[in-house]
């Protein structure tokens, strides 16, 4: 507030009211200070006034400006001049640009098929118009591949789905008001910073923080307990819980009878699943797993938080389906302050045929390929084509390679960095190289992705756009204004888009509407009851609108759930028609498939996770030098026991490898870790780490059991260290150097 005042006496200064587009569950409402004189930005800051953001901006957000304003941001069109991947471009018109650009589209559609153009996306901005609004009209109208944007989170929403029939939360400001909070796989206060000050309030008033967690992160050593757990055994612990309280009776039998089915069939499932069995799993101790479980049954309100980490590996589906059984199980959705919270996303239920026009395609239906295999996509192999198409369910028949389709000939990249974020990083490295593969990357810098392309076109960033954003960590819309004039000859995702469906012939009148024509048009053609009271007008005031729910939001008190049975369900019939298992249970990660950990250990090999650096934002951000030097290197963290078995000393270089790849990087020795566990913080750019690989060198491209998610968490890898040459430490410091070039960036 203070901030936002000192501005307003300045008569100079116009604020302007924005919504933050990265990926994260607070959706932060901001405001950028902009002197009229300039047209210069000159402060952001978190909207006082919003209920969640409540004035404050995470640690990379609070530097917006420096992306905004890098000295290293494209501003005009660039075409490449040297090979793939040398990063050597010139700069040319936007006129040169879109119009070489359509005519390899045309004569590629001409040859394959629209179907060989492959749009490839994800989050780098949330907003539904430069997210996939113009592009979704662009790519339906040309016919081409579509995209399964698997890369982050179906599996856990297809588990919550099947449970709870939509990804329905309790509400964020409800946490303050619980008594007992089960932190579950998060890292709140790197990814979720703003949930903290409503924890943080319970906890004033008796609550108690639990972490469970593989490492002993922020979030962590701040909560009242950490539980130190394996990897990819989160559904164990669930398992092993309902196992004690309906053991010990102490569910809630009036809120299962009446809004749950299948308690009779979970009942003698989980019997079973003992806490001594699930100690020897997931090594919590069966005394605590026991009082866990009493805790959470008999304390009230109780809240889980769960987060994306842990159901990224073979079983991450059922794992979270899992654990979405428990509130039902002992009526936490009776409470305010009580349930659990993955995502609120499934409360906006827009209707998106007028945003992003899938009549173009008329009666074509592409096939679609799942983004996690983008290797084997741009493979010229049709067997790996084939294992590329998307598959969500276990009675989806294989694709052979006969009905592959063509060859992916043109690759369209915005709002992602593959070459950096995608798994099994040598295998799309590879493919990016194809000197036959025309590849077109939207972007704000030459990230690693970049760098492969043969035209790379500058976007805007969320300063200088309109936009609409919808978050997945609470129920308030949000509408982004332009702040500043676009930097440079930098455009917005919808007016790229809309250049190349001109230049391409496409002359529907969709692809002439101003941004704000189709942002209003958007908000106007809703229908759905909870977006009643939300107009252009009010958003256009505010900057925010609640949905139309009930406050306080109870999702689930009464029942009512979207499930085919109306119930929570324990037992569910549509999992064994789409060819699972009907019950809650333990679907092992695919390396506890080949051994356990004790096994592992012994044989030389360490579970890998890769959760997110705490001063990036997937790979956003890396290239901030601030965010940089506060993060420092690559690093891996190890326990001291997995380090002295290998002869390894802290601050030493490892090598850390499998049959796919490798990666080397700084060794942290730390009991902050489960032994038998690797933790490599990422997303680190390739051309910032010390050998030009990051850790997605090492991760695979197989699917999860549920949606074809990502299996991130699910990697075996050998550990060693690395010979300290003068060679060696030559190359582990290019990035400093790297470093070093890019100072004087902070606008602070």
């Amino acid at each position: 507030m203070r901030q936002r005042n000192a501005y307003t006496q300045q008569p100079h200064i116009r604020i302007i009211t924005g919504a933050c587009p990265h990926d994260c569950p607070d959706t932060c409402a901001w405001q950028i200070a902009v002197d009229e004189r300039t047209g210069r930005a000159v402060d952001i800051w978190g909207h006082p006034d919003h209920p969640i953001t409540r004035g404050r901006l995470c640690g990379k957000v609070e530097r917006y400006l420096d992306r905004v304003y890098h000295p290293e941001r494209l501003t005009q069109p660039l075409k490449r001049v040297g090979p793939k991947g040398s990063g050597q471009f010139v700069p040319v018109s936007w006129d040169e640009a879109i119009t070489a650009i359509a005519a390899r589209l045309q004569a590629i559609i001409a040859e394959y098929g629209p179907e060989a153009v492959l749009p490839y996306s994800y989050a780098g901005t949330m907003g539904l118009l430069q997210g996939e609004g113009m592009a979704s009209r662009f790519f339906n109208r040309m016919g081409a591949s579509r995209l399964a944007r698997t890369i982050c989170a179906t599996a856990g929403f297809e588990g919550l789905t099947y449970t709870l029939g939509a990804a329905l939360a309790m509400e964020t400001e409800a946490f303050a008001k619980a008594r007992l909070i089960l932190i579950w796989g998060s890292n709140t206060l790197t990814s979720n910073m703003h949930l903290w000050p409503f924890v943080q309030k319970a906890r004033s008033q008796g609550a108690r923080v639990i972490v469970i967690d593989p490492a002993r992160t922020r979030t962590a050593r701040a909560a009242d307990e950490w539980i130190a757990i394996n990897p990819g055994t989160d559904g164990v612990l669930a398992l092993a819980m309902m196992h004690v309280i309906i053991r010990e009776s102490r569910y809630d039998a009036e809120y299962v009878a009446r809004a749950t089915i299948g308690f009779e069939q979970l009942a003698a499932h989980v019997r079973d699943w003992t806490p001594e069995r699930a100690a020897a799993i997931t090594g919590v101790p069966a005394d605590r797993i026991e009082r866990l479980a009493r805790e959470y049954a008999t304390i009230r309100p109780a809240a889980i938080r769960i987060n994306y980490g842990l159901q990224r590996h073979a079983g991450g589906g059922m794992t979270v389906r899992t654990i979405a059984c428990l509130p039902a199980l002992v009526g936490a959705w009776r409470d305010e302050g009580g349930g659990l919270q993955l995502s609120t996303s499934g409360a906006f239920r827009f209707d998106r045929a007028v945003l992003e026009r899938p009549d173009l395609l008329g009666e074509r239906q592409p096939r679609t390929i799942n983004m996690i295999r983008l290797g084997d996509a741009l493979s010229l192999d049709p067997a790996r084509l084939a294992r590329a198409h998307y598959r969500p369910r276990p009675i989806d028949p294989p694709v052979s390679p006969e009905d592959a389709g063509p060859p992916v000939k043109a690759l369209i990249v915005y709002n992602s960095n593959p070459a950096a974020v995608a798994p099994n990083q040598p295998a799309v490295l590879e493919g990016l190289q194809r000197d036959d593969l025309l590849t077109v990357v939207l972007e704000h810098f030459k990230t690693d992705t970049a760098d492969y392309a043969d035209y790379i076109l500058p976007a805007t960033t969320q300063a200088e756009h309109w936009d609409i954003v919808k978050p997945y960590g609470h129920y308030y819309l949000m509408l982004n204004r332009p702040a500043i004039a676009p930097v440079g000859e930098s455009l917005p995702n919808s007016e790229i888009f809309r250049r190349l469906a001109h230049a391409m012939g496409y002359t529907e009148s969709c692809f002439s509407q101003s941004d704000e024509d189709i942002l209003r048009e958007f908000v106007e053609a809703q229908t759905d009851p909870v977006f009643d009271g939300i107009t252009w007008e009010r958003l256009l005031r505010d900057g925010w609108a609640r949905l139309n729910l009930p406050q306080p939001f109870l999702p689930f008190a009464n029942g009512d759930f979207p499930t085919p049975s109306g119930q929570c369900e324990l037992y569910s019939e549509r999992m064994v028609a789409d060819g699972y298992a009907p019950l809650p249970t333990w679907t092992p990660p695919a390396t506890w498939q080949k051994m356990d950990a004790e096994a592992a250990w012994r044989q030389g090999w360490l579970f890998c996770i890769s959760p997110p650096a705490h001063s990036f934002l997937n790979s956003t951000f890396v290239n901030v030098e601030r965010l940089r030097r506060r993060e420092g290197e690559p690093v891996l963290w190890i326990h001291p026991d997995d380090a002295a078995a290998r002869g390894i000393a802290d601050g030493r270089f490892v090598r850390v490898w499998n049959e796919q790849g490798e990666v080397r990087l700084r060794a942290r020795l730390t009991e902050d870790i489960v032994r038998g566990t690797v933790l490599a913080p990422g997303i680190w750019w390739n051309k910032l780490s010390p050998d030009g690989r990051n850790i997605n060198q090492v991760t695979p491209a197989d699917e999860s059991d549920m949606g074809g998610g990502a299996r991130f968490y699910d990697v075996l890898v050998c550990v060693a260290p690395v010979a300290n040459t003068h060679a060696e430490h030559t190359a582990m410091a290019a990035p400093l150097l790297i470093a070093e070039s890019t100072k004087g960036v902070d606008n602070s």
